[in-house]
């Protein structure tokens, strides 16, 4: 059963838009859908003026949008490996050799589908069998918030609670987690290639179910009600009247 985020939201910022990635056999519970022109590179982050609309996105490994989606997201490879490093590498500068790509995407394999539909957008609690990880849309306060949630209940010899991996803003949404079932969260929105299609002031944290629900399970004995999180929403709140 999908836990209920709404005190966690009223709390840091109703106006956060949670994001759903879904692994599911049926595309039809997740209409209104949305998908990538035929034969076009488009951004999957492209779509994200369409999740906060209430629309999903829809992507096989038929129709992905780009090739970095297409692998990261359905496991497709749209060039040989020398070509993907060479343009990575030499082309985009994001590592300093192609020893190092090399040894990254050996260590990153692309996420395995389940299914046949990817669908990415608003949670839908009656498929929660098939969620894989929920991305909050945050401010840095709100980041805060939610990195500080993620270790409430994380001890020293727990796996580390979040991350923050090198890697594609699509593979930061499933792919960069070594285990789903494991407590964690992803630092994403990091890859200057998408984040043209965000706000400038917003970063992504995307966490895997175990997570969700722990971030969800925050009460009034937490952070949330205690006087750091007051202080800094009254001194947000006196920034914002002083610039009026």
């Amino acid at each position: 059963m999908q836990p209920d985020a709404t005190h966690l939201l009223e709390v840091i910022g109703p106006e956060i838009p949670l994001v759903g990635f879904y692994d599911a056999p049926d595309p039809a519970p997740f209409s209104p859908l949305v998908e990538p022109a035929p034969d076009q590179r488009t951004c999957i982050f492209s779509f994200y003026r369409n999740w906060l609309a209430g629309e999903t996105l829809h992507i096989t490994s038929e129709n992905f949008g780009c090739g970095g989606a297409g692998r990261a997201l359905c496991g497709v490879e749209m060039r040989s490996r020398d070509e993907f490093v060479r343009f990575l590498v030499d082309d985009e500068g994001l590592k300093a050799s192609h020893e190092l790509m090399n040894q990254w995407l050996d260590d990153r394999p692309p996420y395995q589908q389940a299914y046949a539909h990817i669908l990415i957008g608003p949670l839908h609690p009656g498929q929660y069998a098939y969620l894989k990880t929920v991305t909050f849309y945050v401010n840095p306060d709100q980041y805060s918030i939610l990195a500080l949630g993620a270790q409430y209940d994380s001890a020293p010899d727990d796996a580390l609670p979040v991350l923050a991996p090198f890697g594609s803003g699509c593979a930061q949404l499933v792919s960069l987690f070594d285990d789903l079932d494991v407590a964690q969260a992803v630092t994403g929105a990091t890859d200057i290639a998408m984040r043209q299609h965000l706000p400038p002031d917003v970063l992504a944290f995307t966490a895997t179910k175990p997570m969700f629900e722990r971030l969800c399970a925050l009460d009034k004995r937490s952070f949330l009600h205690k006087p750091f999180w007051q202080r800094l929403r009254k001194a947000r709140s006196a920034t914002t009247a002083a610039a009026r």
